[in-house]
């Protein structure tokens, strides 16, 4: 990323108190909402990566399973209203403008709207709790290259912290799995296996960040707040070739693999590294890793993602109401503490090597 990039994306200041904010920007992935969407979105996703048009191909089959239609985008409209009663009720009350990365409404359009209305220094949320280069540095590379689109009067944009050890997020989260739990019955409930799941990365990528110390923070975080100690990490949605080392292991495999060892008397699936229904989280685990338990006779449950959950809603704010009062009080739990405000210039590096690689909704 250029030195003209990094500046455009981040604070004088490297606290992070910048201001007066006027606005809060809620950045995301995007999605495609019709059969028709669905090649052009993955056009737009995959445009000048050398991946083969079959694989792009069979990529679409799984969003046409469910009608072309990711829930991502819906989602993030609950999550603006949510948000905009939220703000309304106990401020700071500010206007909340919603940009995609490859899905319209898109980042360039957003930041030219926001420039029109006279925004001028922006929050940003990103629908990512989780630091690596495709959940962080890329979209802020994105806000980057649509400042730039924008040209002269295009917003300041600050991001908000990533919130994976937040009291806000681990309540949310806690909550899910407590109410996925009682969906079984009570003579397995007990011994469930809690398997929370992540997207995987390549490992070129998780070498350059802080991804999978976050992750399994998070998962020992909520695991205690529960009082379970029978959990584990895995991942999910590996793409890429298979050449290239990804993040392991995978759900599906995993599950097998306890199967066989006798371990896997029910599960509870969470996937702590979507903050919505993506399509990974409705054909990877409702359909994919649903069928590999139905067929061992293994009883199975999915939590659901923060979404729109009270207390996730609350935290957005709490977040926004750090930066704009200035506070120094972070709340973070576990050993980590709370995640820089102001990303570092070598933050999350990463060369992509994309042959193959298949979407992914951060």
């Amino acid at each position: 990323m250029s030195s003209a990039t990094d500046a455009a994306t981040h604070d004088e200041n490297p606290t992070g108190a910048a201001g007066p904010f006027d606005a809060l920007l809620v950045v995301s992935f995007g999605g495609p909402e019709s059969q028709d969407d669905v090649l052009p979105f993955l056009e737009n996703v995959l445009r000048g990566k050398n991946v083969p048009r079959e694989r792009m191909m069979e990529v679409a089959e799984h969003y046409r399973q469910f009608g072309g239609v990711s829930p991502i985008n819906e989602q993030n409209r609950r999550l603006i209203a949510a948000l905009e009663a939220e703000l309304a009720e106990f401020g700071p009350r500010l206007p909340i403008y919603w940009g995609n990365r490859n899905w319209h409404p898109l980042l360039p359009d957003t930041l030219a709207k926001m420039r029109d209305d006279g925004v001028k220094n922006a929050l940003a949320f990103f629908t990512s709790g989780f630091s690596c280069y495709s959940g962080c540095r890329q979209y802020r590379e994105n806000i980057a290259a649509a400042q730039e689109s924008v040209g002269v009067g295009a917003p300041q944009i600050h991001k908000l912290r990533m919130f994976f050890n937040h009291p806000g997020f681990i309540a949310t989260m806690t909550d899910t799995v407590q109410q996925a739990l009682q969906q079984l019955d009570d003579a397995v409930r007990d011994d469930a296996l809690i398997v929370f799941t992540a997207h995987s990365i390549p490992l070129s990528m998780a070498e350059n960040c802080r991804y999978e110390v976050q992750l399994n923070e998070a998962c020992r975080l909520v695991a205690e707040a529960l009082g379970r100690r029978k959990w584990e990490l895995v991942y999910q949605s590996r793409s890429g070739p298979p050449h290239q080392p990804w993040l392991e292991p995978d759900v599906c495999d995993r599950l097998k693999q306890l199967h066989a060892e006798g371990a896997l008397p029910a599960v509870a699936v969470v996937p702590i590294g979507f903050v919505s229904d993506h399509m990974e989280v409705l054909f990877d685990l409702d359909t994919e890793a649903k069928a590999v338990c139905d067929e061992l006779g293994v009883p199975f449950v999915r939590a659901a993602t923060a979404g729109t959950h009270p207390r996730f809603i609350n935290m957005i704010r709490e977040l926004i109401a750090e930066r704009t009062s200035g506070t120094v009080d972070r709340p973070a739990l576990g050993q980590l503490g709370p995640s820089h405000d102001v990303c570092p210039v070598d933050c999350c590096l990463y060369t992509p090597q994309r042959p193959g690689v298949r979407p992914q909704n951060a």
